[in-house]
């Protein structure tokens, strides 16, 4: 099954569906409660859709607060998020909970990003008079050239993310514009990072496709997520969202309770049958259910099951990489720093690689308008001089760096603090297809768990297609036969959908 159309059409059959859920299982197997793995977006809407059909559900979050990577952490009135979170979309059923669940508080966002390299700033998605002014005739004449050479000596098949990116921009333009930031988020060389990566990150874009939408008002800018020019965002940041989904699930008889981390997931036959967790507070509890929704790293997963997976399983699980996050919140003592959503730091001398201004989201993402928080960026690995340095030194570090980067003061930052996010990213080296299918097909086995989310699939999706996935996984429920895998991505036949009843 190659996937589904998640037009309107079927957004309205999904809405009947599940509200006919309780009736329908109550002739055929039992549904609840259902036992979600993981409080992020698409956990918390698999709970959310639930309730609303009446289906009892737990859900399960180690972490103090729901939201995953998309919550919103508040330092002494100061809110940021773990990166930043664009509210973009053009499916008509996340769209719909959206606006449903924030009314008033869901704020058009004009987006201005940039890419500082060699001391210029230069407009991301690329803009070829910017980049004309910024290095200068002869350098364009050899991004040009180096494109047209491409167009003749492509290299097939793409298989990693140098390739990808060469084939559609040329070799120089990657390397100016592509190779440093991309190698500081993933760690490796982009010889070692599989051509996926790419197609997750700029899906849609090519040079002639930058050019002709820097040129004239084109389709592109509303159907290539990476050149849109405005989205939605919560007034309170992302979390804000998250925490009204959680609410409703309580006030709906569902149960999410942060502080839960699994720490055995039990198994016999082709079925799940409890998962155990350790509380906050040192205690011990095991949760029974009839089906299971996972949006635990895969890794995780494998490594919770017992009986253990066979050593072939446990081995490909072990193989899968991840890249973590360190996020650096400075508070500034200035109204205005830059007008940017976020700076790419194509610099090599500096450790940071992409700078928000979060005050430039929502202006109440600070409490005083006389300031400003900043959130630096360091992506690293768990066990690295990074991830083991302390917060105090992880601000200086930041302090020095905003200052070396041209977009800030030492004098000028009050305070900072210090969130660490491990399993920011899936990995996608050049072998790890195989690695997820391995386990993939030990897990089909069970036939009352589904994999949903970024790291639950091991996909480097956004929030709406976690989202997509949950929603698939719950219809599934309710006895449709959606392959999970296969529609939560950005191909055509879902990225279409809104306003497109025939989108396939």
């Amino acid at each position: 099954m190659r996937g589904i159309s998640f037009s309107g059409r079927l957004a309205a059959k999904l809405g009947n569906r599940l509200r006919e859920m309780p009736k329908d299982h109550s002739e055929k197997q039992p549904l609840g409660p259902v036992i979600v793995l993981g409080g992020g977006p698409a956990g918390l809407t698999a709970a959310y859709e639930l309730c609303r059909s009446g289906v009892p559900s737990t859900v399960l979050e180690r972490a103090p607060m729901v939201g995953g990577l998309a919550k919103t952490v508040d330092y002494k009135g100061y809110r940021f998020d773990l990166g930043g979170h664009r509210f973009f979309t053009r499916i008509d059923r996340v769209q719909s909970m959206w606006e449903d669940l924030l009314g008033s508080d869901f704020l058009v966002c004009p987006r201005l990003s940039r890419i500082l390299y060699r001391g210029r700033f230069f407009y991301y998605p690329l803009r070829p008079l910017n980049v004309l002014l910024g290095l200068g005739p002869w350098s364009c004449i050899g991004f040009l050239a180096s494109y047209l050479r491409a167009q003749v000596q492509r290299v097939e098949p793409e298989r990693t993310f140098e390739d990808w990116v060469s084939n559609r921009f040329g070799r120089k333009l990657y390397e100016a514009f592509f190779k440093t930031y991309t190698e500081k988020v993933l760690g490796v060389p982009c010889t070692d990072i599989a051509a996926d990566w790419a197609a997750r990150r700029i899906q849609g874009l090519s040079l002639p496709v930058a050019i002709k939408d820097s040129l004239f008002e084109s389709k592109s800018r509303t159907t290539v997520s990476t050149l849109i020019d405005q989205f939605h965002y919560p007034r309170l940041g992302p979390g804000m969202l998250w925490q009204r989904v959680a609410e409703r699930i309580a006030r709906s008889g569902g149960e999410v309770r942060c502080g839960h981390s699994v720490t055995r997931i039990h198994w016999t036959g082709d079925g799940i049958t409890a998962v155990d967790t350790a509380t906050a507070d040192g205690g011990e509890e095991r949760v029974c259910g009839s089906h299971f929704l996972s949006s635990l790293a895969l890794r995780d997963l494998i490594r919770a099951l017992s009986p253990p997976a066979p050593p072939e399983v446990r081995a490909a699980a072990e193989s899968l990489g991840y890249r973590d996050l360190i996020l650096v919140a400075l508070i500034i003592d200035k109204a205005h720093i830059f007008a940017d959503n976020w700076i790419y730091i194509h610099d090599d001398k500096v450790r940071v690689g992409r700078i928000q201004n979060f005050k430039n989201w929502s202006p109440e993402m600070v409490p005083d308008p006389a300031k400003s928080c900043l959130g630096l960026e360091y992506f690293c690995s768990q066990g690295d001089d990074l991830w083991q340095s302390s917060d105090a030194d992880l601000v200086a570090l930041a302090t020095a760096e905003l200052e070396q980067a041209g977009l800030g003061e030492r004098a000028d930052v009050l305070d900072g603090t210090v969130v660490r996010v491990p399993q920011a990213y899936p990995m996608y080296d050049t072998a790890y297809r195989s690695h997820v299918e391995t386990v993939r097909i030990f897990l089909s086995r069970f036939r009352n768990l589904q994999l949903i989310g970024r790291n639950g699939m091991h996909k480097y999706i956004n929030q709406d297609h976690a989202m997509v996935s949950a929603l698939l996984a719950v219809e599934n429920l309710a006895g449709a036969a959606h392959e999970i895998w296969d529609a939560s991505t950005d191909d055509g036949y879902l990225e279409g959908a809104r306003g497109d009843s025939s989108a396939a």
